[in-house]
């Protein structure tokens, strides 16, 4: 049987690792990674030596190709993220999307006494979002995942959204966008509690709550509070 194990990675402490995956891992023919120089640091503490193969937004449809070939010849690989979980918002959700429609359409939908011999198969892990979300103190039982926002168009038409909804909204943003977007939340909505939870498992991790225009004045006092990456939570409507 071929798999394809789409494994969850730490998203800073290398020591965020499962047992499962680790095995993984070192088990699998071939390790598709968003940066092979970043995922060779994990490789490395671990002391695995899989061939790795990057596969990132800029890949060619021949790279997919080339990806579904290698299932179909019986090789068993694992996709994985420069940090956290694989298709996440990042670019390993065209890589199964592409897979999936391979194997509803191709030779690698074959069975083998009633088993599929392909499976694409979850190898739970760290995760920025599940991550914040427990930490944040705030209500999000029901809440609106929007990845990373646009950087320009249909930037404010989102945040009008925000500001309308009755769930929690949490999004991605990086240290070059975040003093921007508490700007547009000020604007918008400037009585909405907002959490902003800056690298998660590091060093320097933190995790900020107030208005969009409190949380403002903090970051530009400290400017180095800006670096990093950063999730944000909206709270809901009420």
């Amino acid at each position: 049987m071929s798999n394809l194990y789409v494994v969850g990675t730490p998203i800073g402490n290398l020591e965020d690792i499962t047992l499962r995956a680790l095995r993984i891992l070192k088990e699998v023919d071939v390790i598709l990674c968003e940066d092979t120089r970043v995922t060779k640091k994990l490789l490395n503490h671990y002391d695995i030596h899989t061939k790795t193969l990057s596969y990132h937004a800029h890949s060619t449809l021949q790279k997919v190709d080339y990806i579904i070939e290698l299932l179909n010849q019986g090789k068993v690989l694992a996709l994985v993220s420069d940090a956290g979980t694989p298709a996440v918002s990042d670019p390993g959700s065209l890589l199964v999307s592409k897979i999936r429609e391979a194997l509803s359409r191709s030779d690698l939908d074959k069975e083998y006494q009633g088993q599929t011999l392909i499976k694409i198969v979850a190898v739970p892990g760290a995760s920025a979002l599940t991550s914040a979300l427990s930490i944040a103190g705030v209500p999000v039982q029901d809440f609106t995942f929007l990845g990373f926002l646009p950087h320009k168009k249909g930037r404010e038409t989102l945040f009008k959204e925000i500001l309308e909804s009755e769930r929690a909204m949490v999004f991605y943003e990086s240290t070059h966008r975040i003093l921007k977007t508490l700007e547009s939340l000020k604007k918008f909505m400037p009585e909405r509690k907002v959490v902003i939870a800056r690298e998660i498992t590091k060093m320097f991790e933190e995790t900020l709550v107030g208005t969009a225009e409190e949380l403002l004045k903090i970051l530009t006092d400290t400017p180095e509070k800006t670096r990093g990456e950063f999730v944000v939570i909206v709270s809901a409507k009420t």
